[in-house]
């Protein structure tokens, strides 16, 4: 479903075609009641058809696909001469910059005040804008809903963590994020502030 290489997930568009999607393609994000291993999790994608659809994903395509734990790819490696594994390469290369202090996602926690990591589990809403992303996140610390401007980078590519971000200078109640239009709305009125997203190590 989650292709490493592309940074893309795999869903079935209505029209015949299979859709390719990054991240920052996902409109809503909402963990289904129920199962817990994995977690499943109802989104809402933009299709390139020009129409948003639903899908589902589990926790562990949302959260660690993208660090490539789960790659069924191999690579030749030329100083060996042998087919090694993509997903060992790209998990060890996660690793060592998880131990390093790094975090492949971050926000800014308004409540908080500051910088904190996460993962793409933690994201409600994403809203495209001119060039960056209204991205509403979840707090796993606080579980307040703080919104910030980032790039698609910031998004669809881990360990990317836009050096300035624009912060809503609001806490956000779940309930008034559930209409993708509301949210947008929300966005424009609300005036952004410039933080540093430079994680405590």
């Amino acid at each position: 479903m989650y292709d490493p290489l592309t940074s893309t997930y795999s869903f079935p568009c209505p029209l015949g075609n299979e859709a390719k999607v990054p991240l920052s393609a996902f409109r809503l994000l909402e963990r289904l009641p129920g199962a817990a291993h994995p977690a499943v999790y109802r989104i809402l994608f933009s299709c390139r058809c020009g129409h948003d659809h639903p899908g589902l994903v589990s926790h562990d395509e949302l959260d660690w696909a993208p660090l490539g734990a789960g790659a069924q790819t191999t690579f030749r490696n030329l100083m060996t001469s042998q087919d090694d594994s993509l997903a060992s390469e790209l998990a060890e290369l996660a690793a060592a910059r998880i131990r390093a202090g790094e975090w492949p996602w971050s926000f800014f926690c308004f409540l908080e005040g500051r910088p904190r990591p996460i993962t793409p589990s933690s994201f409600a809403l994403i809203a495209p804008g001119d060039g960056t992303f209204g991205v509403a996140v979840r707090c796993p610390a606080c579980s307040a809903v703080s919104v910030n401007l980032v790039t698609r980078e910031h998004v669809d590519i881990p360990f990317w963590n836009d050096a300035r971000v624009g912060v809503v200078g609001h806490v956000f109640h779940t309930d008034a994020l559930r209409a993708i239009d509301v949210f947008r709305a929300e966005l424009l009125s609300a005036r952004f502030d410039e933080r540093r997203l430079d994680l405590e190590r």
